[in-house]
């Protein structure tokens, strides 16, 4: 049974390619998605490997140290093994940059978004606060007070016109992301959000989801002629900067049979994730995927 619990917060601040492994009919290598949502998502397998390499490379440890092994199991045919102390969740899209007439971009999201993140973040025992509005219909868009991103009483998101319902929630909403999601340093962004944050109707939302992320196209060009090499030429999907993700982190008691270390021990070991920086997926040395990371509770 685990008995501590947290989340982690993922915010892109460079393209992150999380691969899926196989083409679609419009892309080369897409993004890992939800199977039933379409939504862009960051596989549990992938974010546990890239935490255990962080824990090892800021501890100056080898992947079979015993420290390592405690915390993140140790397998194998033959001799000991023993399962993880330390369990983490698949990362889900919450918050989605879109192209804006007016402000630039917006922060979109859904009503089905933020409850999913509301049912992930009771698993791990937070209560969020904010009350989440009734859905919209699909010509409306739900707006904070002053909102940067309205027009004329529309919200115009690529060539995708909504109207506007001004709604007191919306504001709360992007206030307490901005506290407690984004960095501190990050206080710009932390005030733009309140103010750019958009949720939009399911449909809308998911077809964002889906024709709205960044598609690169890669080249190898031939060294000694300097032309592209005959059929090296491909397409890699990307989530865009700016994204906000989500994933439950969670401890319990070393299992290894004997080291007496607590959930609460094993927890506080990765409190030095808090304002730090992952890379995560794919193009690590074309600087893709780095990410900041925010814990919520962050944790002394």
């Amino acid at each position: 049974m685990f008995k501590q619990k947290r989340m982690i917060f993922f915010y892109t601040e460079t393209p992150l390619h999380v691969g899926a492994g196989r083409a679609s009919a419009n892309v080369d290598l897409p993004i890992q998605r939800e199977r039933v949502t379409q939504y862009p998502m960051l596989q549990a397998s992938g974010l546990k490997g890239v935490l255990r390499t962080d824990y090892r490379e800021r501890n100056n440890l080898k992947d079979d140290d015993k420290e390592v092994e405690m915390i993140f199991g140790k397998a194998g045919e033959g001799g000991e093994s023993f399962a993880g102390a330390i369990s983490v969740g698949d990362g889900r899209l919450l918050l989605l940059p879109v192209r804006s007439l007016k402000g630039v971009f917006a922060w979109t999201t859904s009503v089905h978004a933020l409850e999913t993140f509301r049912r992930a973040a009771s698993l791990t025992g937070q209560e969020i606060q904010w009350d989440v509005p009734e859905p919209t219909d699909n010509n409306s868009a739900l707006v904070g007070d002053a909102s940067d991103i309205v027009l004329d009483n529309k919200v115009i998101l690529e060539e995708f016109s909504f109207n506007t319902k001004v709604i007191s929630q919306v504001k709360a909403i992007g206030d307490w992301l901005a506290k407690h999601a984004l960095p501190a340093g990050h206080q710009y962004w932390r005030n733009a959000l309140p103010k750019r944050l958009c949720i939009l109707p399911e449909d809308a939302f998911r077809d964002f989801c889906l024709y709205g992320t960044e598609v690169q196209t890669h080249i190898r060009i031939d060294p000694g002629k300097k032309t592209v090499q005959t059929g090296a030429l491909w397409t890699t999907e990307s989530l865009p900067v700016d994204c906000l993700l989500y994933a439950p982190m969670f401890a319990m008691d070393v299992r290894n049979g004997k080291d007496n270390i607590t959930a609460q021990e094993v927890l506080g070991k990765f409190n030095a994730l808090h304002q730090s920086y992952l890379q995560l997926g794919g193009d690590e040395t074309t600087g893709q995927g780095w990410v900041s990371v925010c814990l919520y509770p962050k944790g002394e």
